[in-house]
């Protein structure tokens, strides 16, 4: 079970990361292309460097698995009851535009379960943390930490959030269902993990994504909104699970205590 000692010391690890992300982000820089096509940029590097080596010296029996390290085979990795799931920097395309929707994302997975979540927007500051048995909280510009919880909506302005540059049809279905079960519908788009966290400290009541996403760009953030007292599942209802033989996540909804009217189609 994750304590306050360990939560202190991958947060220490987190903002080590952002600043050597600010430190590429406030310069010129070389951006590259991954197999897959998305970008990658010297700051995905230096993070994924920072972090790997504070969490070996941490804890070095337990496996680190990242974004920039994930050719990890299933058959190696089955065999692991508690890992680290990194995404270094997450939300590279936010960081190419320099719009500061990027965090570093460090979570603890024990049984396929997200126990522990560090999620950090370097840019603004922006500390959001979670584990279970501890709950969770975000910290702005180093001032006071503030216990987090989830809304537990039931009626009223619904507060959506979207994907900032990875929108699509699906997901527009998703909105207008849920403008049509709601009063009204006040929609924000946000970047990287922020989307799960705004649902975790209340500022918005759902987040759908209908979109693909991995393993790594959730985790940290799913951490935090279980802690906070929300769920993110599956369109059947299911908690996100991890270490899964593909690493590609489902799609999946994040929302608070009570069920969102028109969030999911009746069968």
């Amino acid at each position: 079970m994750p304590d306050a000692d360990l939560v202190s010391s991958v947060i220490a690890i987190a903002r080590e990361a952002g600043k050597a992300i600010l430190e590429v982000y406030h310069r010129d820089y070389v951006t590259t292309e991954k197999e897959d096509h998305s970008p990658l940029t010297e700051a995905d590097l230096a993070a994924n460097a920072v972090i790997i080596r504070g969490l070996e010296a941490l804890y070095p029996e337990i496996p680190i698995m990242t974004e920039e390290s994930a050719s990890v085979p299933f058959e190696t990795r089955q065999n692991w009851s508690r890992f680290w799931l990194v995404d270094p920097l997450d939300g590279t395309k936010e960081f190419i535009k320099r719009n500061g929707d990027f965090t570093v994302n460090i979570a603890l997975i024990d049984s396929g379960h997200p126990v522990l979540g560090v999620v950090f927007a370097p840019c603004f500051d922006l500390l959001y943390y979670g584990a279970q048995a501890l709950g969770a909280f975000r910290q702005t510009d180093g001032g006071d930490v503030v216990p987090i919880h989830c809304t537990a909506y039931e009626s009223g302005p619904l507060k959506v959030v979207a994907s900032l540059s990875h929108s699509g049809p699906d997901t527009d279905i998703v909105i207008n269902r849920l403008r049509e079960a709601s009063q009204e519908v006040a929609l924000v788009n946000r970047g990287s993990s922020l989307k799960l966290c705004m649902v975790a400290d209340g500022s918005a009541d759902v987040y759908p994504r209908l979109g693909p996403t991995m393993e790594w760009d959730t985790a940290a953030a799913d951490a935090v909104v279980r802690a906070a007292g929300g769920q993110v599942t599956d369109l059947e209802g299911n908690d996100l699970s991890y270490n899964k033989p593909n690493l590609l996540n489902p799609y999946f909804t994040v929302f608070g205590t009570n069920p969102i009217p028109g969030l999911h189609e009746k069968k």
